[in-house]
């Protein structure tokens, strides 16, 4: 470089580079300085200034994926220095300096020598240097630029979350939201439209629709039934280049599913039902089932049933089986055939949770009549009372009567009945029973004083059919008789004093009896006058008075004469 007069001439190096323009064509444009001037791209307007340094640097770019097989030309390095002599050499170093980027030394030409992908890098720094071939020392500073791999659309949109499971309520309103998807694009969203993405519906329509912007997934028809269909299967696919042709698409899978509202009332197959239930079904039984058919499910199916009317209406109830959604009918009072054969009942299923949106398509209930059929069963039979009670005297003879118990058959057939006595092995047997009459006689000589009280179980059956048993209780009360004289309470071992005054009560005495109240108490008491009389004692009773001798007491009954018992004091009943 010279240096002429007063003028200071900058040494200046002239950038070319080679752009990428969204058209795609590759231009080759100039940079050239001279003195205090900087030309600018064609096109830009031409701005006068003093440079600061003899370096004047725009970007560089290098369009990605090139697949050439030459080296791809990035642009081109000049110092004003530079007289074509090759006495320049230009030095590049920086990012990929060397590896990615090469440069000619000689005519500061720049190549890229590989296939750059601007998802993994956007740019690269570097920095050039002008030097004197022969003394090697710069002709101007070292200066910095940027190569930037220019953007070309080589990413197809993509789904990360995919495939989608979702739900949406059947019956909803048309363009209700079901799910937004987002689809990314690797590509550069400044450049061009290779990242702008377009949604589309490839499978699904016409029940759903998608925004094409958005990507928010909504349902397109009215009232989707979810008992017609249940499951569906929409494809969306994301395309870029705003969805133009030659753009490149990413789909992906969302399965709906349609949850369940209470939309569908109960309803019985049949409108009439009938059920067979025997005269022997015991009360609190299960005697049959119904079922009211839901299309829902879940909580929109259950239900609830009753007995809204009928004859039967207070011999059978109905309950809910809360996993089945059956109604469980159940007997509340005894059946008889013989009374009556048939019952009628009007038996409601309802749902026990509504959804007042779709109260239009009820009532959310339903009715049928189902006829009970009461079946003859041989019963045993059935004694005119559900126990006896009877009465016999002590001591009466062997053979005396005590009652009669009295058994029917129930069934129309009123079958002949049996009777007999269920003893047990170590009973002893007082009774026996007439098998044809239910007569109960004494077989031996009762004593009430040993047992007042007899218990007895008596069994009657059908002579054509002796194993249908039916049993009764019968108590037999055993009366008193007097056959039981009055004792003295103990043996008396009196002594007085001999200064006790004449009139004084020197002791009391008392008497029991072991037949009943009737035949017992009051006694009388007073001194036996077949025996001899002691002048120095009288017996005198609680109720009247009695002579005073002394000696043994004889006891005699008030009006019955009964036998007595010679003690030191006896008595007898008043």
């Amino acid at each position: 470089m010279k240096i002429t007069g007063t003028s200071c001439i900058c040494p200046v190096l002239v950038c070319l580079c080679f752009v990428q323009r969204c058209s795609g064509t590759a231009h080759h444009s100039s940079i050239k300085v001279t003195k205090n001037q900087t030309k600018h791209i064609e096109g830009e307007t031409e701005v006068h200034h003093r440079p600061k340094r003899g370096w004047v640097w725009n970007q560089f770019f290098v369009l990605e994926e090139h697949m050439g097989p030459d080296p791809q030309y990035v642009g081109k390095l000049h110092s004003n220095s530079d007289k074509g002599d090759g006495s320049v050499k230009y030095i590049l170093t920086g990012e990929g300096a060397g590896t990615i980027f090469i440069i000619d030394d000689t005519t500061g030409d720049i190549h890229s020598t590989k296939s750059l992908d601007r998802e993994q890098k956007t740019h690269y720094v570097l920095h050039a240097q002008a030097i004197d071939r022969r003394t090697n020392k710069p002709l101007e500073p070292e200066s910095e630029f940027i190569i930037k791999v220019q953007d070309i659309n080589d990413n197809a949109p993509k789904f990360t979350d995919g495939p989608y499971i979702v739900t949406v309520p059947e019956m909803s309103d048309m363009g209700t939201s079901v799910l937004q998807v987002t689809a990314t694009d690797a590509d550069d969203p400044t450049y061009g439209n290779s990242a702008r993405v377009v949604y589309s519906i490839l499978q699904g329509q016409p029940y759903f629709s998608v925004d094409p912007k958005t990507g928010v997934i909504r349902t397109a028809l009215h009232n989707m039934d979810r008992e017609a269909r249940e499951h569906y299967s929409v494809v969306i696919q994301a395309k870029d280049m705003a969805g133009q042709v030659g753009g490149l698409s990413g789909s992906t899978t969302v399965n709906i599913t349609l949850t369940d509202v209470n939309d569908n009332p109960p309803r019985f197959p049949q409108k009439h039902y009938q059920l067979y239930v025997p005269e022997s079904a015991q009360v609190g039984s299960a005697v049959g089932k119904i079922k009211a058919n839901d299309a829902d499910t879940g909580s929109n199916a259950d239900m609830t049933y009753s007995i809204i009317n009928g004859d039967g209406i207070g011999i059978f109830s109905i309950s809910t089986d809360k996993e089945t959604r059956e109604g469980i009918l159940s007997l509340k009072k005894p059946l008889n055939y013989e009374k009556k054969k048939a019952y009628t009942l009007n038996i409601e299923g309802a749902n026990t949770h509504l959804d007042f949106r779709f109260s239009h398509l009820g009532p959310f209930k339903d009715a049928t009549m189902l006829k009970i059929v009461v079946g003859d069963v041989d019963e045993p039979p059935l004694f005119s009372m559900p126990f006896y009670v009877m009465e016999v005297f002590e001591n009466a003879k062997i053979g005396t009567i005590v009652g009669t118990v009295l058994a029917q058959d129930p069934d129309s057939a009123n079958s002949l009945v049996r009777y007999f006595i269920d003893y047990n092995a170590e009973e002893n047997r007082f009774f026996n029973i007439d098998a044809n009459t239910g007569t109960i006689k004494t077989t031996k000589v009762l004593d009430r004083e040993e047992t007042p009280w007899y218990n007895i179980t008596v069994a009657a059956s059908e002579h054509d059919n002796p194993g249908l048993l039916s049993h009764v209780t019968v108590g037999i009360r055993v009366l008193d008789v007097n056959d039981n004289p009055p004792e003295l309470a103990r043996e008396y071992d009196i002594v007085v004093c001999e200064n006790s005054k004449p009139g004084q009560v020197i002791h009391t005495i008392s008497a029991t009896d072991r037949d009943d109240l009737a035949n017992g108490p009051r006694f009388t008491f007073f001194l036996d006058e077949r025996l001899s009389i002691n002048p120095n004692f009288t017996l005198k009773d609680n109720e009247a008075a009695a002579p005073s001798p002394s000696g043994f007491v004889h006891a005699r009954e008030m009006g019955v004469c009964g036998p007595a018992m010679r003690k030191p004091s006896s008595p007898r009943r008043a």
